[in-house]
C-alpha cells in the first residue's frame, strides 16, 4: 500500500491518441508498477479533486534495443486511463496542451 499520491502518479502521457480521449473525460497517465487500481483512483481524485468513473491499466514490458554490438533494455513501465464521471469537472493540468 503506498501512502503519497505523488509517488503513484508519475507523469502523464501527451500523446495524439490521449488527446483526443480528452473530450469524452479520459485522461492518461503512467503510474508506479506496483500501484493497483484502487490506489490510482484514490490518487487521482486527491491531486486533482475529481471524482473517477473507472480506471483501465495497461504493463509494458521494457524493448531490447541495439546499439551496435551493445544490447540494452528499454525502461518497463505501467499506463493508467481514468475515465471521470459524467458530472466530475475536468483536470485543468491538461487545459494548455
Amino acid at each position: 500500500m503506498m501512502t503519497n499520491p505523488h509517488d503513484i502518479i508519475v507523469k502523464p502521457v501527451i500523446s495524439e491518441q490521449s488527446m483526443a480521449d480528452m473530450a469524452s473525460k479520459k485522461y492518461t497517465f503512467v503510474v508506479s508498477k506496483r500501484a493497483n487500481k484502487t490506489e490510482i483512483k484514490k490518487a487521482v481524485e486527491t491531486v486533482f479533486g475529481v471524482s473517477v468513473d473507472k480506471v483501465n491499466t495497461l504493463n509494458y514490458s521494457g524493448k531490447e534495443k541495439r546499439m551496435g554490438k551493445h544490447v540494452g533494455r528499454t525502461a518497463s513501465f505501467k499506463k493508467a486511463v481514468i475515465t471521470l464521471t459524467a458530472d466530475s469537472k475536468e483536470i485543468e493540468f491538461f487545459e494548455g496542451v
